[in-house]
C-alpha cells in the first residue's frame, strides 16, 4: 500500500483500538456497564476493521495475470466495504441490542471508577489516532473541504479510518454521559440510552461508507483537474488535433485507465500517427503518473458524423469534447457529452 494510502493512519488506529478493547472489557467486568461492553465491542470490530485494511492493501499489490489483466487494485475496495459490513453488524447492531436490553432490565453501576478511568484514557488515545489520521489526510486533501474528501477520495484507507475514529470519540463522549448520567441518577436506564445512542451513531457512519465504497466499487472516473491534465497532454496540434471523445476509470486508487478516441490529420501515414500515439501516451503519463493503462484510438473529425449524432461518445468519428457542434439543419449547436 502506498504512503498515500494512510498506512501509518492505519497502524495507528490499529494500536489505539487494541489497547482500547482490553481496557474497556476489563472495565465491564468490574462495573458491569453495558456501555463499556458495547464500547469493547466497538474497539474489536474497529481493530479487526484495521487488519481488513492492511490486508486489502497487501492484496491489492499483487502483480496482474492472464485472468486479471488490470491487477488487483480494486481489492482495497472490497475490504473496505467489508469494513462497512463488520461496523454495522458487530459494531451498530450489537450495540442497539445491548442498549435495548440495558433499557428494558437496568441496573447500577458498580465500581463506577473503572468505566470512568477508561473512557477518559479511551478518549486520550482515540484523540492521538484521530489527529494521525487528520495529519495524514492533509498531506493529500489539498482545498477540499472534509465531506468532499470523504466523498472524493480515491484511496479508500483514509476516509475510512477517519470515520471510524470520528465515530470512536462520539461513542465515547456518549458512553461517559450515559455512565455519568446513570451514576448521578442512580438509574442505568441512562446507561442503556448510551449504549443504544452508540449503535445508532455505528450503523450511520457504517451507511455512509457503504455507499461511498460502492461507488469505488462500480468504477469512478478520474477527477476533472486529471481529464484537464489528459486532455491536454493528448493534443500537439500538429499531428493530434483533437480530442473526439475520452472515458477514464479507477483500476485502483493509484492505477487509472484512459481510454480516448482522438483526431488525426486525414493525410498522415500511418507510421506518423503511431508516432504520434506513441508520443501521447507518454505526455499523459509524465502529466498524470497513475494512468498505468492507455488506449488511443485515431480517427478522423468528420463534420458530418458530429451533426448526425446527439452523443460523441457513441458517435464514431464525433465532435471533439466540448467543440461546436451543428445540427442537421445546418444550425449552431453545442455539444452535451461531458466525456465521463
Amino acid at each position: 500500500m502506498s504512503a498515500s494510502g494512510g498506512t501509518k493512519a492505519i497502524v495507528a488506529a490499529l494500536a489505539a483500538n487494541l489497547a482500547i478493547a482490553v481496557a474497556k472489557f476489563v472495565a465491564f467486568l468490574f462495573s458491569g456497564s453495558s456501555s463499556m461492553l458495547a464500547e469493547s465491542v466497538h474497539s474489536v470490530a474497529d481493530s479487526g476493521n484495521q487488519g481488513l485494511l492492511l490486508l486489502g492493501g497487501k492484496k491489492a499489490q499483487r502483480e496482474a495475470t492472464p485472468q486479471h489483466p488490470f491487477g488487483y487494485g480494486r481489492e482495497r475496495y472490497i475490504y473496505a466495504f467489508l469494513v462497512s459490513i463488520v461496523l454495522f453488524s458487530v459494531g451498530g447492531m450489537f450495540a442497539v441490542y445491548e442498549g435495548y436490553e440495558k433499557i428494558k432490565h437496568p441496573h447500577e453501576i458498580e465500581a463506577w471508577y473503572w468505566p470512568v478511568g477508561v473512557l477518559v484514557f479511551a478518549i486520550i488515545a482515540e484523540g492521538f489516532s484521530f489527529r494521525t489520521a487528520i495529519k495524514e489526510s492533509n498531506q493529500t486533501r489539498g482545498s477540499l473541504s472534509w465531506k468532499e474528501f470523504v466523498r472524493r477520495a480515491k484511496a479508500p484507507e483514509l476516509p475510512v479510518v477517519l470515520l471510524e475514529d470520528l465515530g470512536a470519540l462520539i461513542g465515547l463522549v456518549l458512553a461517559l454521559a450515559g455512565v455519568g448520567l446513570a451514576l448521578a441518577t442512580g438509574n442505568g436506564v441512562w446507561d442503556g440510552i448510551g449504549t443504544l445512542c452508540i449503535g445508532v451513531l455505528l450503523i450511520v457512519i457504517a451507511i455512509v461508507l457503504a455507499a461511498e465504497t460502492k461507488s469505488l466499487l462500480l468504477g469512478e472516473a478520474a477527477g476533472a483537474d486529471q481529464v484537464e491534465k489528459i486532455k491536454d497532454a493528448v493534443v500537439d496540434g500538429d499531428t493530434v488535433t483533437a480530442v473526439i471523445h475520452m472515458r477514464t476509470l479507477h483500476l485502483g486508487p493509484e492505477e487509472l485507465l484512459v481510454a480516448a478516441k482522438i483526431a488525426v490529420q486525414h493525410d498522415d501515414t500511418a507510421t506518423e500517427v503511431a508516432n504520434a500515439i506513441n508520443a501521447a501516451e507518454t505526455r499523459i503519463r509524465a502529466a498524470v503518473p497513475i494512468a498505468r493503462v492507455i488506449y488511443l484510438e485515431p480517427d478522423i473529425y468528420s463534420e458530418a458524423a458530429a451533426a448526425a449524432g446527439t452523443n460523441p461518445g457513441k458517435t464514431p468519428g464525433g465532435a471533439p469534447d466540448n467543440a461546436p457542434r451543428t445540427t442537421p439543419d445546418g444550425t449552431p449547436g453545442t455539444s452535451t457529452d461531458s466525456g465521463h
